[in-house]
């Protein structure tokens, strides 16, 4: 694998260690997610691409519309843009996605000869993000979700949540881009538990540890917290 440009430093051991005693603490708060069977990759593109910028409540209305209205990808690759924007028009910035979600698919098509994504979990991880990359809408976020769920790939996304969550751990540097936060925390995450960690951060991210109001005196990870400190809050340490 290509080397980082962010290197963790001389406390990488001590990060690893934090990352690996949160992912076990969130494992007994929230339990070890089961990966769900994914038959097609390109379902969770196109869910994702939907997902940018909006509610997952708005996301899923969006997809399940846009499913409703062209029931397979070759019909919504044959369909008016302006046909696709009003079927995803609940989840927002629609002419932009209803615009690149068509592109894809006919890159998708001119490319692969087929409506049909299943051959990039034959890809090098690597190779998958530089090619997908280069692709309007599709983000290093996007990419790691469709490796990570629907591939197998012990890859970690990182979206807002994440982001946000890692910078109050101190897991992250605060000010830090998705970029940087994506290749610091790959490098930190125990192999086989990309998947589990993920899940388990949004879980946590939308029930507790909240952009506003976070629920610090519930919160399972509060000792590794070092954002409470400002909001006035003291964390509880186990064992004295």
């Amino acid at each position: 694998m290509e080397k980082s440009p962010f290197a963790i430093g001389r406390n990488s051991s001590q990060l690893k260690q934090k990352v690996k005693s949160v992912i076990e603490i969130l494992e007994n708060a929230f339990g070890v997610p089961c990966r769900q069977p994914v038959n097609e990759p390109l379902d969770i593109l196109i869910s994702t691409i939907l997902s940018q910028n909006t509610t997952d409540a708005n996301s899923d209305r969006a997809y399940q519309s846009l499913r409703r209205s062209f029931p397979t990808w070759e019909d919504a690759l044959a369909g008016d843009p302006a046909e696709i924007a009003a079927a995803i028009r609940v989840g927002g910035l629609a002419e932009q996605k209803a615009t690149r979600i068509k592109a894809i698919l006919g890159w998708i098509k001119e490319n692969y000869g087929q409506m049909s994504l299943k051959s990039i979990c034959d890809m090098d991880t690597e190779e998958a993000i530089s090619v997908f990359c280069r692709l309007k809408g599709i983000g290093l976020k996007t990419i790691s979700v469709v490796l990570c769920f629907a591939c197998g790939r012990d890859v970690f996304p990182v979206d807002t949540h994440i982001l946000r969550i890692s910078v109050r751990l101190g897991i992250v540097p605060e000010g830090s881009s998705a970029l940087k936060a994506h290749s610091i925390i790959n490098q930190l995450v125990p192999p086989g538990k990309a998947y589990s960690f993920h899940l388990n951060l949004l879980r946590l991210g939308r029930t507790i540890c909240r952009a506003r109001n976070p629920r610090c005196q519930v919160c399972p990870v509060q000792q590794y917290c070092i954002s409470s400190y400002r909001t006035g809050f003291t964390p509880r340490f186990e064992g004295g």
